[in-house]
């Protein structure tokens, strides 16, 4: 029995037995901790299988990211991907638009239905974020970053205006979830995968705001700092969900208000200093600028 052969089989598998591992496990991994306890033979493979699962992928991270790298310089749509940051921004705008507006037509129609103001505020909050992302979106579907600088800023200080009123429905938000308990409830498994989903959202959020300064486009800048503001209310709903769904008996009313109303008095501060800083410092480069007597950079 060749020893060596077996260990590399085991762990170097082919690309499609490690692509059926995944569905596999978490199915199992999931239904264990869900339905069984963790003394069952069942719950023991299923874990033992996770394990395999993350062992392999982790031993195929070099060779995956060799992968990718080579069909990044290699495949032309990539390349276009990688180096258009143009059509990044309109992507991650177009994207986000159609959810906001899809998010905030449920909520208006939830608030109409059930005649409550909790989600009134949500769809506020929802079309806020969407008609900020459609005038960017205007101006980056037909113009180049800086070829038009006064309207970049012009569209930049208006972000920073809507996001101050904004502030009101995240602050009628705030006001739900701490003085009449309002939140979202999901199932535990359901609020672990919200959970990673935010702070990935939020990680990238703070990573693409300050990557995109480097371009100089106030209107890119903006919309990662609409991100940003959206990544920041979500952590605020994960909280508050969070409290429902693990804090059971552990917490007070009390404590819970007290937690909530100090993490969303936080926010809705961040978010305050976020669009002033971007009303006073558009206004500011305006003036520069048509004192100067330019509308474009290189005039």
């Amino acid at each position: 029995m060749n020893w060596k052969k077996i260990l590399k089989a085991l762990l170097f598998p082919h690309i499609a037995i490690m692509m059926i591992l995944i569905p596999i496990s978490t199915v199992l991994l999931v239904y264990s901790m869900v339905f069984l306890g963790t003394s069952s033979i069942a719950a023991i493979i299923s874990y033992v299988l996770s394990a395999y699962t993350l062992t392999v992928w982790c031993i195929k991270i070099p060779h995956l990211i060799r992968f990718f790298k080579t069909f990044k310089n290699e495949n032309k749509y990539a390349r276009k991907w990688q180096d258009d940051t143009r059509l990044r921004v309109n992507v991650s705008l177009y994207s986000s638009l159609l959810f906001n507006v899809a998010y905030a037509l449920l909520q208006l129609g939830m608030g109409f239905w059930h005649h409550s103001f909790w989600f009134y505020s949500l769809a506020g909050y929802y079309i806020s974020l969407s008609v900020m992302r459609f005038f960017l979106l205007r101006y980056t579907s037909k113009h180049k970053s800086g070829e038009m600088m006064i309207t970049e800023l012009s569209k930049y200080r208006a972000c920073g205006i809507v996001l101050l009123i904004m502030n009101l429905a995240i602050a009628l938000m705030i006001f739900f979830m701490v003085y009449w308990n309002r939140t979202f409830i999901h199932h535990e498994i359901t609020t672990i995968a919200l959970a990673a989903y935010t702070f990935t959202t939020l990680t990238l959020a703070i990573v693409n705001a300050v990557k995109y300064r480097k371009y100089n486009s106030p209107v890119y800048s903006a919309s990662k700092a609409i991100s940003l503001a959206a990544a920041c209310v979500s952590m605020l709903t994960l909280e508050s969900t969070m409290l429902t769904t693990f804090g059971n008996g552990t917490m007070g009313l009390s404590e819970r208000r007290i937690l909530l109303g100090t993490s969303g008095g936080a926010i809705s501060a961040f978010i305050i200093v976020m669009a002033i800083y971007m009303i006073a410092n558009g206004t500011k480069k305006i003036k520069l600028l048509k004192a100067e007597g330019k509308e474009y950079y290189g005039k």
